[in-house]
């Protein structure tokens, strides 16, 4: 699962990813790749069914160079869900749908849920997207596909 803003430049490092796993892996019964874009609640309808998941966003305001890559547990990153029964759902981000699905699915909640997280800080609307964040994402598809499929 792939997020970001296609014309909020870095922010779209995610998305970029998806496309990179697209091309090099093409069409695959074992796998499904999704560009989630910034839709972050679809989360709890494409988890379902699946046994892993690899989720990629930009993180802006680390304090490191644009196009550190970061790989956690989502574990870690997940966000408790709130009670009010008038959340915006269209607000929520993907650690916080992670929550909610966590909640929701109980024991149909995926075990295996990583997280790449690539450092950013241009996030104006533009299309272009800086040259570390271009080099962070082919690293992290590479990473991807070589964890994947491994094995092959």
């Amino acid at each position: 699962m792939g997020f970001g803003n296609p014309v909020r430049s870095d922010d779209a490092v995610g998305i970029h990813v998806i496309e990179l796993l697209k091309a090099r892996l093409g069409e695959r019964e074992d796998l499904t790749i999704l560009d989630m874009g910034t839709s972050a609640f679809e989360v709890l309808f494409q988890l379902k069914g699946h046994q892993r998941i690899i989720v990629v966003d930009a993180v802006i305001n680390t304090g490191e160079p644009v196009g550190s890559i970061y790989k956690v547990p989502a574990e870690e990153l997940l966000r408790a869900p709130q009670e009010d029964p008038l959340v915006f759902l269209h607000g929520l981000k993907w650690d916080q749908a992670l929550s909610y699905a966590k909640k929701i699915m109980q024991a149909d909640y995926p075990s295996d849920i990583q997280a790449y997280l690539i450092a950013v800080d241009n996030t104006r609307i533009e299309i272009q997207m800086s040259p570390e964040a271009v080099a962070a994402a082919e690293k992290v598809a590479g990473f991807i596909s070589e964890e994947c499929f491994s094995d092959e």
